[in-house]
C-alpha cells in the first residue's frame, strides 16, 4: 500500500506524468518591450479623466480644514 498520493515514477504528488518534464536549460533573463513613461502618462490621464484627481484635492482641503478646526494651538 502506498502512503503518498500521485505518480511515484515522476516523484510528483500533484502533477500527472505528462506535465512533469525535467529540463536542463537555463533561463537567464526575459526581455519585454515596455514603455514605462507612456504607461505612467496613460495612468495619470485616466486618473484625471475619471475625476479622482478632484476627489483627492477636495479630500486634502477638507482634511486640512478639519485638522485646523479640531487642533488646539
Amino acid at each position: 500500500m502506498n502512503a503518498f498520493p500521485g505518480n511515484q515514477a515522476t516523484g510528483s504528488a500533484y502533477l500527472p506524468a505528462s506535465q512533469t518534464v525535467a529540463t536542463e536549460n537555463l533561463i537567464l533573463a526575459q526581455q519585454f518591450n515596455q514603455d514605462i513613461l507612456g504607461d505612467m502618462q496613460g495612468a495619470f490621464g485616466a486618473f484625471v479623466e475619471s475625476g479622482q484627481l478632484w476627489a483627492l484635492l477636495i479630500g486634502v482641503v477638507i482634511g486640512y480644514i478639519f485638522k485646523s478646526l479640531t487642533s488646539y494651538g
